[in-house]
């Protein structure tokens, strides 16, 4: 930890002062054509890397997301959950993030570091192509306008680049500006692998067959090393003080979010121990109703339950990213599929008890495991158990709002009432996706018409993207 809070309190600074070294050592070449004076030739790449790492968790702590699944109700001011229009501009994680990560990849001979930022930069793609749908990937971060490319395309090219990247660490200890994994190359390599899980098992939709294209590379990703301990989840851990973990941050301020009572009942339905965590009361908020009529619940309600029991919501409290549930339960839905020879049961279980577990909650009794709604009963190979399978997946990504998103667009479970009162008429189920933002439509108006026309339904939010057709 201590190392974790150095680290992201000087990345600034050495960022800064290597960007100043830099520039004064450029002076004595001014007036060379062939040289740019504001380029940095010799960047300090492990700080960059750090500076991104420090950001990463943006995409796990979703809050738009985190309302449309009703993991959270928002407590005032409602939009996110009454399905405001949600027409977001992608253009600065190209401007930003993946763009350091380019130049960590480009100008460096550190062949850890430019593993890590390869995996990083697909984690990023995966979350954008996942909200979106087609967007600029192989042309992207050229200096020219790109086009867009398919889902399918972007896909099949992320499971390979992360293919790429974990085997190319080559453990020399040369890992710099790591402060996810601390420089541990084979906890790397088993999040690489564990993303190529469920990714793959994400296009269940479009290649459903034990031969086909996902169960061959979930297969495989598995035979590479996977999470299997919570110990080595991937995780960004917030030291606190300047750098404080955002849901404290969100609370200490507006509190406008709680639990929903969608997730309370889920929980309590199955007498389950993680409310202790996920809540802070049994006063559950309830979801996509009007500002007056949540403002009145809340003034009569003052023990409303918080998005998260205190304990759980500190300022050191770290952001989860992958976790071993997710992979395990990943795993049992593939056999349950017949994807896979390995025991759905015992995946299930794992997955399940390693939820409790990184919540430092006792593992659920023998009793859990048979109630209705949790028990496995379907045989293997028929995906019979799917709605179990994929609501306890819903429960282990809480409180990462994109992973659940995009899990219950896969897989309608668990089943989730729509907001009763949404702010427009044409606008009444929860959103597939993101619409694209204005601004691509004026820069790159080939690009988007070419993304929207593999749209069903045009550039709506109701539109599902490529994998969930």
């Amino acid at each position: 930890m201590k190392g974790i809070n150095n680290k992201l309190k000087i990345v600034i600074l050495i960022m800064g002062i290597a960007t100043f070294s830099i520039s004064c050592n450029k002076l004595k070449d001014f007036g060379d054509t062939n040289v740019n004076p504001n380029d940095i030739a010799n960047p300090a790449t492990y700080a960059i890397l750090t500076g991104v790492e420090a950001g990463i968790s943006g995409w796990a702590n979703n809050g738009v997301a985190n309302v449309w699944i009703q993991y959270f109700s928002e407590t005032q001011y409602p939009g996110n959950g009454l399905y405001a229009i949600p027409k977001y501009d992608f253009s600065g994680n190209y401007s930003g993030q993946l763009l350091n990560l380019q130049t960590v990849i480009k100008v460096n001979n550190n062949t850890e570091e430019v593993a890590v930022a390869k995996i990083l930069t697909q984690y990023i793609f995966w979350n954008m192509t996942d909200s979106w749908g087609d967007i600029p990937y192989s042309q992207s971060i050229q200096g020219k306008v790109p086009a867009y490319d398919k889902q399918q395309d972007i896909y099949k090219g992320m499971i390979a680049e992360l293919k790429s990247a974990q085997s190319s660490f080559t453990n020399s200890g040369a890992l710099k500006g790591d402060i996810i994994y601390g420089g541990n190359v084979n906890k790397w390599k088993k999040f690489a692998n564990s993303l190529r899980v469920v990714m793959a098992l994400r296009l269940s939709k479009r290649f459903p067959g034990a031969g086909d294209y996902s169960a061959t590379e979930l297969k495989a990703a598995i035979a590479d090393g996977v999470i299997e301990s919570n110990d080595d989840n991937c995780k960004l851990v917030f030291p606190g003080g300047v750098f404080k973990n955002p849901y404290w941050s969100a609370h200490d301020g507006a509190r406008d979010n709680g639990e929903s009572q969608h997730l309370f009942s889920i929980l309590s339905g199955f007498s389950d121990g993680r409310q202790a965590a996920f809540g802070s009361s049994t006063k559950a908020v309830p979801s996509g109703i009007k500002e007056a009529d949540i403002n009145s619940w809340i003034k009569s309600n003052v023990d409303w339950s918080r998005a998260f029991n205190d304990n759980y919501r500190l300022e050191t409290s770290p952001v989860m990213i992958m976790n071993a549930s997710q992979v395990f339960l990943a795993r049992a839905e593939a056999a349950d599929r017949g994807w896979t020879t390995e025991s759905v049961n015992d995946m299930y279980q794992k997955g399940i008890n390693a939820s409790f577990a990184q919540w430092s909650l006792p593992a659920p009794d023998a009793s859990y495991f048979t109630q209705s709604n949790v028990a496995i009963t379907a045989p293997a190979g028929t995906n019979g158990n799917l709605q179990q399978i994929a609501t306890q997946r819903y429960l282990a990504a809480f409180p990462n709002g994109t992973q659940g998103w995009s899990e219950w667009r896969r897989t309608g479970f668990p089943v989730i009432i729509p907001a009763p009162a949404p702010l427009n008429p044409a606008h009444v189920t929860i959103p597939r996706r993101y619409i694209y933002a204005d601004v691509e439509y004026s820069l790159n108006p080939t690009g988007v018409a070419a993304a929207v026309a593999n749209l069903q339904g045009g550039d709506l939010q109701e539109s599902r993207v490529w994998w969930d057709q």
